[in-house]
């Protein structure tokens, strides 16, 4: 469980996050949604330390990881998995390269010990035998399933993932969900989904965090969205599908 209180972030005189609350729960995939410009990044961040909030709280399992020095934060993040929006594989690497990293890096086991590893998250994500590929040789979804294989290689308790469906077609996109939400559930992962897809909102979203304008809006589950009263919401769902609509018709 993660839980983040009254976080607040500024850069110069401009306030981001005006005293953000909420709780994430290991074995849901909590999403943080809103427009650009809400914050939802910049809270991704803090909790993740690539950011210090000014005031608040962020405590993994009971742990505060603000007050924490850089070795204590080391600790904490050996057990967080990472997805980025743009996957943010290296080029120079293969596939097989790029999920060992973290292995590489926090661990010491011996190499056999980590290709097994390897060839475990890359069946887990259903891309057997693609070890020696290099990223320009993969498609934008092969490469979403490779940032999730390199995500969970450490086996983390905690796993962020930002704007997963960036740039995928919808098919693409409704498989990397599902994919995301059988390994919180099959892992009993503290999951965290920074999102403005409402099919993945709709799909996925057992705990969704609305921010609007910094402030913390609404939350939920997506089975409570569609009857909110609130009207920021109701417009960001509403502008969200209709762009999704306009798009695909075009």
């Amino acid at each position: 469980m993660i839980e983040i209180k009254d976080i607040e972030k500024s850069f110069g005189s401009n306030t981001v996050l005006k005293g953000i609350s909420g709780i994430f729960k290991e074995g849901l995939t909590n999403l943080i949604i809103g427009g650009s410009g809400s914050g939802k990044t910049t809270l991704l961040k803090c909790m993740i330390g690539l950011h210090t909030p000014e005031k608040g709280s962020v405590q993994y399992d009971g742990r505060e990881f603000i007050d924490m020095d850089f070795e204590q934060r080391i600790e904490i993040r050996k057990e967080i998995g990472m997805l980025f929006q743009g996957s943010a594989l290296f080029d120079s690497m293969t596939v097989e390269e790029n999920i060992m990293f973290p292995l590489n890096m926090f661990t010491d086991h011996a190499f056999k010990e980590k290709l097994e590893r390897v060839n475990f998250c890359l069946e887990r994500v259903n891309l057997e035998g693609k070890n020696k590929l290099f990223p320009a040789e993969l498609s934008g979804g092969m490469k979403k399933r490779v940032g999730i294989a390199r995500a969970i290689a450490m086996n983390p308790k905690y796993l962020f993932v930002d704007e997963p469906n960036s740039g995928l077609d919808p098919k693409t996109s409704i498989v990397i969900d599902e994919l995301i939400k059988e390994i919180t559930e099959e892992y009993n992962t503290t999951t965290i989904v920074v999102t403005h897809d409402m099919n993945s909102v709709m799909g996925i979203g057992d705990y969704i965090l609305f921010l609007h304008e910094g402030k913390k809006f609404w939350e939920g589950s997506n089975k409570e969205i569609a009857h909110t009263d609130i009207a920021e919401l109701n417009d960001f769902v509403f502008a969200s599908r209709f762009m999704k609509a306009a798009k695909k018709n075009f």
